[in-house]
């Protein structure tokens, strides 16, 4: 099953959080929060949206940074988690 995001909305499979600081502290599984970081699965076309144009910077590949509490989490089959958020949503993009 394939996602197509419409308008300004963006498609992002999170990236595992880290389980081990960078002290070598094991961190339990309840302690972990959301990920905010994530990977683009899929944009939407933009265009008009409440009168003003939106034109969408993010790419399908980029590793972004999102708000914690933003968007929609979906679950398609077994282990497929995804989060769909506007563009505005997202923070910033993660440049190698």
């Amino acid at each position: 099953m394939k996602l197509r995001p419409l308008f300004d909305k963006v498609v992002l499979r999170q990236l595992e959080a880290e389980t081990t600081t960078a002290s070598g502290i094991v961190l339990p599984g309840q302690d972990k929060e959301k990920p905010q970081q994530a990977e683009v699965i899929a944009v939407g076309p933009g265009g008009v949206i409440d009168g003003k144009e939106v034109v969408m910077q993010v790419e399908v590949g980029q590793k972004v940074i999102y708000g914690k509490y933003a968007g929609t989490e979906i679950k398609l089959g077994e282990d497929e988690k995804y989060v769909v958020v506007k563009q505005s949503d997202i923070l910033a993009v993660i440049e190698d």
